[in-house]
């Protein structure tokens, strides 16, 4: 079996999925960040597919980076500008080559969090 990585967000200001959010994935290697993929919340918060497919997946670090403003501001939820949350970087490694990562974020204007999933 070959790992993959997965995520989804949940507004959790307003108890529902996020859709909409655009999601970047980049490889971080030293100094250097490659993009790798790129996608949007689909109407359940999450990904049509996984953002890293097992065909792609390796170890190492990486960064999913959320593009929140535009959502934010869409619900009425964005405050004064510059937003407090924009968008959110959040850096991870995949240690385990043979298993689903799933790297969620929960989200509200002024706060978030993150986990390993299942």
């Amino acid at each position: 079996m070959t790992g993959f990585l997965t995520t989804h967000v949940l507004d959790t200001a307003r108890g529902c999925p996020a859709e909409g959010i655009e999601i970047t994935l980049y490889r971080l290697e030293g100094a250097a960040r490659h993009r790798i993929a790129g996608t949007v919340t689909n109407a359940d918060g999450r990904t049509d597919s996984p953002i890293l497919p097992a065909k792609d997946f390796a170890t190492g670090q990486y960064e999913l980076v959320f593009a929140c403003g535009a959502y934010l501001r869409a619900k009425g939820q964005a405050g004064a500008e510059p937003l407090f949350l924009d968008e959110i970087p959040i850096r991870f490694g995949m240690s385990e080559g043979d298993s689903h990562y799933h790297v969620p974020l929960l989200l509200s204007p002024y706060g978030y969090s993150t986990y390993r999933g299942s």
